[in-house]
Order: C-alpha cells, then structure tokens, then sequence
C-alpha cells in the first residue's frame, strides 16, 4: 500500500465509528473512577490536634532546624518564668544545650520554680492545647497550651526520643522522673517511664529534649533571645551554656545576673470587657450563665458594668432587666449587642498587665546594650476589641567605639576620648537601626517586617529626630529601639507567636510613644552636632595660638617667659568665651 495515497472512504467512516465509541466509553470510566457519597462519608474522621501540627508544624515555628532549635528554647524558658513570677520566685533559670550528633542537640532548661504535681506532667509536656491562660484575662507570657508540648512533639519526630522531664514540689517532696512522647493520634500523652529520683534542688522543673537542631549565632539565635530576655525581665537570673562550651576555643559559661530583686507586681484577673464580646460569643454566654436576671449577668460576667449602665444597656436595648437572661432569644441579643457599643462604659481596669517600666527599661538597656545614650518612656493603658494594653518604648543610641568627646565636670570639652567597639544590638552609622520587639516580656525573633512594631517604626518620622530615612524603611543609624507591648491577649499574626497584628489602636500607641523617646533622642543628637562643631573651632584656634605666640614674640621683642603668659592668656579668654 502506498504510504503517500489518501485515506479511503472506508477507512474514514472506521476511524469516526472508533472515536464515537471512544466518546461514549469515557464518561463511563469517568465515573466509575469517582467516588460516592457514601464511599467519601467513610473515609472521613476526626483529626486530632497535635495530628494536624505533626503536619503543619510550621505553624507553630518548627519550620527549619535552625528555627526549631530557638523556638523549643523559648517554649520552655517562657513557661519557667511564667511559674516562678506565678508563685512569687525570684526566677534563676539554666539553658544548656549540647550537640549529640551531626544535626542533634540536646537541650535542658532547669528553674526554680514550684515544680509541677506528678498527675500533670504528662499532660503539660504530652498534650497540645492543655492549660490554665487561655481562658484566663490576665498578663502571661503563655496564651494557647501549645508551646512546650509541641517542642516535644517536635522532638520525638525528628530524632524518635521522649523527652525527659525532672520535677519537684517542695524541700520535702520527692523528685519525679519522666519519659515521654505524645501520641498525636490521640493528642495524649504516652509515658515510656516514671521514677522517685534524688536531686538537690529544693524545688523546680527540668525539661530535656533532644532534636534535629542547627545552633549559629546571629540577631536571630538561641543567644540573642537570651539577651533580649534579660533585658526585659530585669529580675532574672539566667545561665547559659553553648554547644561550644568545653571545646578548645570554646565560649564561657555566661551568666545574666539580675539588676532588682523586686518581682513584677502580681496581676489580677479580669472579666472581660462589653465592648471587646462580638455577638456569637454574648449569646453563649446567655445560655451558660447562672444569673437569673439580665441584669445580675451584665453585672457580674462582665468588668466595669454597675446597676446604672446595667439599667442603661437594657433601655436602650428595650429588653427587661429582669429578663431570664438563658431565655434571651437571639433578635434580642442583638439589640443588647448594639445597645453594649452604643453604651459609653469605663475603660477596663489595667491591674491585668504587668509592664516593666521606664526605670527597668533603662537599667536593662543599659546592662546588656553599650552605647553613649539611653532613653525610656511608658505610655498611659489603652484598649483594643476591650483589651487593655501598654506600650513601652526604649532607645539606645550611638555605636561605642571610634572617637568622642570627654567633658569636664563643669561642662567643657577637655580632650578626645577612644573607646574599643564591641559587637552589640546597636548596628553601625552606615546600618539600619535595630528593632527589639517584645510581647509580655518575650522577645519577638522572626517575621519582623509583618509586625505592627516595625511597621510604626517605618511610619515614623525618624529625620525629625536626627536620623536618616530612606522612603519606606528603617532609619540609618548607630540606633536600637525597643518596644514592649504588656496585653491579656497579645494579638498575634500565627500561633508562633512571632508577629504582632495591626491594630489601629495599637499602632497608634507605638507611634506615640516612639515620638516621645524621639523628641529626647533629638535633643541629643543636636547638642552632639554643637559639641562636635564647637570641638572642631576650638581644635583649629588651638593649632594656632603657639604660632601666634611666636608671631608676638618677634613683633613685640617679648621674652619666652612672656610668650608662654601671652598664649596662656589667650587660652584662657578661648575657654571662658565657649557658650554651652
């Protein structure tokens, strides 16, 4: 047959009658290879909570070896502090953290706090979403239930070990021992081992967990988290080992000593706020509460509602005060909703948080930040979605190192000063400025450019202040800046906990206080520049007041002894006509 010749009619009527029953066999397939409802209703189940982190541990700051290794550190060193301040501790706390292997460290955080009874240790460190501060207004650094348990969790997936968990009670209690892992199929905790052990500690918890880790230094390592955690909890004690330590060429052992004995003052808890409750969660409460009047419940469910704005909400609400508030049905609730945020109702007591405060701030910055000026400012409490909140704002400025001025104690400048740089968090002149975020005394690591902090910081009008600012950046310069958000409910961008959201109101609370510490951090920059301006003249008129001398002394047939007065005397009216 020849190759090139044309189809015949026969072989074409074959070829559609192919694809026509082609056509009518797909569908046929298609659908065979689908599956039915009820063939879909049997493969659905429950999932389990800590089955769906093992997936998306990312989520939860476990995404890189580098980052995982910070995260289990601060989970454990958050919850410690967390306990000791709880129970009126002064908090010394002990970070180890040891290679084991290629890509495996172990690491252990012991304190002295009071320990934990041996009936929850399982389900404190082997159950995700297991705690007491999530339904509990009041400053924690802890909110979900999820940190210390996912670390290991986190540590069980990569190495396949339990974690190792030492705690005791009191001077008089036995020390418990335990081996665990969590079952993520059934979120619970799987004990491999419990025992009575000796240990000299009167009380306390030891937390060991060993993972897939890397460990490098930098402004977002195990070390820099440390440090910015002393400076924002100035009551701490803190003790810290490397994998480097005992290794020719090695780091010490170092210590963060703490700068005050007085602990933080105690908060208490609160109710929440009217204005903060959205709808959906007002008419659960109605159902659950045990008020038998609408009135007792706005009263006693929430903060700052007395009988007058009880009285007032139900008015404008046109609902009886003395309604069965179980019996409110939900037109109802949403006419007392409107009312709650047409009602003008008292701010919420700010008793709840905790800040550091200005003093504090200083003293921190100043004890593990070098540099020439320091500055703090604390603003007054405000609210978001009718959570009280505080803002503290804190800089450090000016790179130790190169040359400076030294003043008299009257004032003058006597002389040049050098000073040996050192590696700070106070970058060079030619580097943006650093940012240190903290939430609840916790510092903030990663996702820096989706948080609310860095964002006002941008916003900020940094060249009234001295400093260089490119459109839309961070400003230039030997600069780091701190700010402290204090909050019952931190709102957080994930449940990393690494990014604060942004609000409005917390925006607008950052900005202020940032143009506080701006003003001062101005004022210096500015007597600086006279300083510096000042410096120069009077380095130039020095230069040439001997060369004078000698001028006169050849004009004036002076002797040397004269000379010598006569520039004396010159010196002398240059140091009194200086204007400070």
């Amino acid at each position: 047959m020849d190759p090139n010749a044309s189809p015949s009619l026969f072989d074409m009527q074959a070829s559609e009658t192919a694809d026509a029953q082609a056509a009518k066999k797909a569908p046929e397939a298609e659908t065979k290879r689908r599956a039915t409802a009820q063939e879909m209703a049997e493969k659905q189940r429950e999932i389990s909570v800590s089955e769906f982190f093992t997936k998306n541990r990312h989520l939860l700051g476990f995404d890189s070896p580098l980052k995982g290794l910070l995260t289990a550190v601060k989970e454990a060193v958050d919850n410690s502090l967390d306990a000791c301040e709880e129970a009126g501790i002064l908090p010394e706390i002990a970070v180890e953290i040891t290679e084991t292997g290629a890509d495996r460290f172990r690491i252990a955080v012991e304190d002295n706090g009071p320990g934990i009874v041996a009936e929850q240790v399982g389900k404190v460190f082997g159950k995700l979403l297991y705690g007491s501060k999530f339904h509990k207004l009041s400053q924690t650094r802890g909110q979900q239930g999820i940190g210390i348990s996912a670390a290991v969790m986190y540590g069980q997936l990569t190495t396949g070990k339990p974690a190792r968990i030492v705690s005791k009670t009191g001077k008089k209690s036995q020390a418990h021992e335990f081996f665990l892992t969590v079952d993520t199929a059934r979120n619970r905790p799987d004990v491999h081992g419990e025992k009575v052990i000796e240990w000299d500690k009167d009380h306390g918890t030891r937390v060991e967990i060993e993972m897939e880790a890397k460990y490098q230094k930098g402004l977002r390592s195990v070390d820099m988290y440390l440090k910015q955690t002393a400076i924002a909890n100035p009551h701490l004690t803190l003790h810290y080992q490397d994998p480097t330590f005992g290794k020719e060429g090695g780091s010490e052992r170092v210590t963060y000593a703490r700068s005050t004995k007085a602990l933080p003052p105690e908060t208490v808890e609160i109710k929440p706020h009217p204005h903060g409750v959205e709808l959906g969660v007002l008419i659960a409460m109605l159902k659950e509460t045990s008020c038998r009047s609408l009135s007792g419940f706005l009263q006693e469910e929430f903060s700052r509602v007395g009988p007058k704005v009880a009285e007032e909400i139900c008015d404008t609400a046109k609902v009886s005060s003395k309604a069965y508030p179980t019996r409110i049905a939900r037109e109802e609730a949403s006419a007392l909703h409107d009312a709650i945020q047409k009602t003008k109702i008292s701010s919420p007591p700010t008793n709840c948080i905790s800040p550091i405060g200005e003093e504090l701030v200083l003293s921190g910055l100043k004890k593990e930040i070098e540099a020439d000026f320091y500055v703090a400012s604390t603003r007054p409490a405000a609210v978001y979605r009718g959570n009280p909140f505080l803002i503290e704002v804190g800089i450090a400025y000016g790179k130790p190192g190169g040359v400076g001025l030294e003043l008299s104690e009257e004032g003058r400048i006597t002389k040049k000063k050098t000073v040996i740089a050192t590696e700070d968090l106070v970058g060079n002149a030619d580097e943006p400025i650093r940012v240190l975020r903290l939430a609840n005394r916790v510092p903030l690591l990663y996702q820096q450019s989706a948080c609310a902090v860095t964002k006002s910081v941008i916003a900020t009008n940094w060249k009234a202040y001295g400093l260089q600012q490119p459109k839309g950046a961070l400003p230039i310069g030997p600069c780091a800046v701190m700010v402290h958000i204090a909050s019952v409910w931190v709102p957080f961008t994930s449940e990393s906990k690494e990014a604060i959201a942004n609000y409005p109101e917390i925006q607008k609370e950052i900005r202020l206080g940032l143009q506080d510490c701006g003003r001062k951090l101005a004022a210096y920059i500015r007597k600086g520049k006279r300083l510096q301006a000042e410096f120069q003249k009077r380095s130039y008129i020095e230069k040439y007041i001997p060369h004078i001398g000698i001028a006169l002394q050849e004009i004036l047939d002076l002797s040397d002894k004269e000379r010598d007065s006569t520039t004396g005397t010159l010196e002398d009216v240059l140091n009194k006509s200086r204007k400070f």
